[in-house]
């Protein structure tokens, strides 16, 4: 009977390659359902085979362990490479997505400000 082993909503693609991979290099026979085409679907992996039920929750649990740290890691070295994306970056690359960004953050800001700001005169 098909069990489910692993939910792909809101998962990374890098995180559910992993998984696949982890299965597939430990022998684990799995197959995946999609979200479908309207997104209601549960997106998952599944196996067959309840025998190995346990080793599959055992090496998704411990890759589940490990994965902040790995991932902690890696966005220290992209720091001290210097590739991490900061504000004036994006700035840089599209100033004006970021310019209209900012006329529109401001034209919130003061239309839901206005009407106090003439109460008090």
């Amino acid at each position: 009977m098909p069990t489910l082993v692993f939910k792909l909503r809101n998962v990374p693609d890098d995180e559910a390659d992993d998984i696949r991979r982890l299965l597939s290099e430990n022998g684990i026979e799995h197959y995946e359902t999609s979200a479908g085409n309207w997104g209601i679907s549960m997106p998952a992996i599944w196996i067959n085979n309840d025998r190995q039920l346990d080793q599959a929750k055992q090496l998704i649990g411990q890759y589940e362990r490990d994965r902040p740290a790995q991932i902690q890691e890696q966005y220290r070295q992209q720091e001290r490479e210097g590739k991490n994306k900061t504000f004036l970056d994006a700035a840089k690359e599209q100033p004006l997505r970021v310019s209209l960004y900012l006329a529109v953050i401001v034209a919130i800001l003061y239309l839901s400000t206005k009407p106090f700001l003439d109460l008090a005169k």
